[in-house]
C-alpha cells in the first residue's frame, strides 16, 4: 500500500483549492459549477493556524487571497467566509461530522478587488529590516493587486469579444 499510515493521514486535512476561475450556472440545469482557473490539493496538519493556512494558500496562488469554503452539505451558492482560527476550527468540525465521501475541504481563493491594498503572504513580502535608512531600499508592507506579474498565475483575464463591423449595403448595377 502506498501512502501515509492511518494515524498520519488522520493528522492531516486536505483542501481542494480552486482559484482564477468563476462560479457559473451550468447550461442544462442551472446548477452552479466552478469553471476555468486552477485547482490544486493542499495537505496541511490539522493543528494549522488560520494565518499559517492563509500563508500557504497565498504561496500556492502567488498572491494574498481571501478564503471561502463549501460546507459538505451545501452547494456553491452558500460559500462560507473563513477569516479566523475559530472559523477554521468550525469548518474542520463540519467536515469531521460529514460522511466519509467528503474527504477534501472545497476551498475557493479570491483576490481582493483591484486597487484595494492588502498585505502579501509572508513569503512574498520584502524584508524592510535590511536597510531602513536607505531611500532606495526595497521594503514593502502592502501590494496593490495587479501591480506584479506573479498575479497572472491567479487571475485569468478575459478579453471582450470584438464587435462586428457593419458595412452599408449598396445596390449597384452588376456587370453582365
Amino acid at each position: 500500500m502506498v501512502g501515509p499510515p492511518a494515524a498520519a493521514a488522520a493528522a492531516t486535512i486536505k483542501f481542494l483549492c480552486s482559484y482564477g476561475g468563476k462560479i457559473l450556472p451550468r447550461h442544462p440545469d442551472g446548477k452552479l459549477r466552478y469553471v476555468a482557473g486552477e485547482t490544486r490539493v493542499l495537505a496541511v496538519d490539522r493543528s494549522i493556524s488560520f494565518s499559517e493556512l492563509m500563508s500557504k494558500m497565498g504561496e500556492l496562488c502567488g498572491a494574498a487571497v481571501s478564503l471561502r469554503c463549501q460546507l459538505p452539505t451545501e452547494d456553491l451558492d452558500a460559500l462560507i467566509s473563513i477569516t479566523s482560527d475559530e472559523d477554521l476550527v468550525n469548518l474542520v468540525e463540519e467536515y469531521d461530522r460529514s460522511p466519509p465521501s467528503s474527504l477534501k475541504i472545497r476551498a475557493f481563493l479570491f483576490l481582493p478587488k483591484p486597487g484595494k491594498k492588502t498585505s502579501p503572504p509572508p513569503s512574498l513580502a520584502f524584508s524592510s529590516r535590511t536597510s531602513s535608512s536607505s531611500s532606495s531600499s526595497l521594503s514593502a508592507a502592502t501590494v496593490t493587486v495587479g501591480s506584479t506579474p506573479r498575479f497572472s498565475k491567479c487571475v485569468h483575464q478575459y478579453m471582450e469579444k470584438p464587435k462586428p463591423v457593419g458595412f452599408p449595403l449598396c445596390k449597384g448595377k452588376s456587370a453582365g
